[in-house]
């Protein structure tokens, strides 16, 4: 079985006990789906690491903006999960300073960041719905590819399992569709090792800021 089937298993498993969790009434029956443009903004925080003179804060993962495509499921008219998908994006990793200077593009990473929350909705069934959630960002980790010139290869942890919490709202522009706002948080870090020893931590903790359009199965 594939990382990534194993990831969908888990998510999967997990949108059923939030759920159980969520819903002790009869299933709302409502899908929506969204697709939306985000940006990705990181905290970029990091340990410094003196041997190479890089203080703290100086190793940035590069912002942009990436497709998502997500699922929601409405347990009742208030409450709702929602899983959130992209495909892997490669992020350009730079040392704003260092003792060979700066700033210094050291290489790039792959990552594939589901994010899956349980969600509270304030005005179900009105024009405006905005809403609340929280829940877990489980993130992979590949494709590292990361070097300092005179040093050598550096090494990113595969995995990255944190907490997510959001805020939105859904406008209703039609029956059954609607503009998509919302912002994200999510922890997202990283043990950066040389030749298998921890040298620093990154700590990319992005805020993902999406617009786009859903549709909405069933009631509305």
């Amino acid at each position: 079985m594939s990382r990534f089937d194993s990831m969908l298993r888990l998510a999967a498993t997990t949108v059923l006990a939030l759920g159980m969790t969520a819903a002790h009434a009869d299933d709302d029956g409502s899908w929506e789906v969204r697709l939306r443009a985000v940006r990705l903004t990181p905290s970029n925080k990091s340990d410094a690491y003196s041997p190479l003179g890089i203080p703290a804060d100086a190793i940035h993962i590069n912002g942009k903006w990436i497709p998502d495509l997500d699922f929601e499921h409405f347990f009742t008219p208030h409450w709702s999960s929602e899983l959130l998908l992209t495909y892997p994006q490669k992020q350009r990793v730079t040392v704003e300073k260092s003792a060979l200077g700066g700033p210094t593009v050291i290489g790039t990473f792959d990552h594939l960041p589901p994010t899956l929350t349980l969600k509270y909705n304030f005005l179900p069934g009105r024009v405006f719905q905005p809403y609340i959630g929280a829940g877990l960002n489980m993130t992979l980790i590949s494709k590292t590819n990361l070097s300092v010139p005179t040093v050598g290869r550096l090494d990113l942890e595969t995995w990255s399992f944190g907490p997510a919490a959001q805020a939105g709202f859904d406008y209703k522009l039609a029956d059954h569709w609607f503009l998509s706002a919302d912002v994200k948080w999510a922890m997202i870090r990283s043990d950066i090792r040389f030749e298998g020893t921890k040298i620093s931590e990154a700590r990319i903790d992005p805020f993902l800021f999406g617009i786009g359009v859903g549709y909405r199965f069933g009631p509305s």
